[in-house]
């Protein structure tokens, strides 16, 4: 069964900067062929996609982050990163990794809280 751990998150003014890392429990080979990404959800709304990473290293973003984070993976230790950059109040969110698709559909992550403010 996989495994998820989050980590990273905490409170950061606007501007700042925070490095997400997500955990797998995978084998360095199953990690390697796997897409990755990163979701994101505020309280009363539904969890949605802000990045993901191909198993070639091609990686797309939604709008509301282009530009500011961005995704990375290192297959040796079976981990996907997210760089945050230039944070905004709007970024405050509970952060997710899984994979793409997701190898257990039910099955997310505890997430990792990140809370921009001044």
């Amino acid at each position: 069964q996989v495994q998820l751990v989050e980590s990273g998150g905490g409170l950061v003014q606007p501007g700042g900067s925070l490095k997400l890392s997500c955990k797998t429990n995978l084998s360095v080979r199953d990690f390697s062929l796997q897409w990755m990404a990163w979701y994101r959800q505020t309280p009363g709304n539904e969890r949605v996609w802000i990045a993901r990473l191909t198993d070639d290293g091609l990686a797309n973003y939604d709008a509301s982050v282009e530009g500011r984070f961005t995704i990375s993976r290192d297959d040796d230790k079976s981990t996907v990163y997210l760089q945050m950059n230039d944070l905004k109040p709007d970024d405050t969110a509970v952060y997710y990794c899984n994979s793409v698709p997701r190898i257990d559909a039910s099955y997310w992550g505890q997430g990792t809280q990140v809370t921009v403010s001044s």
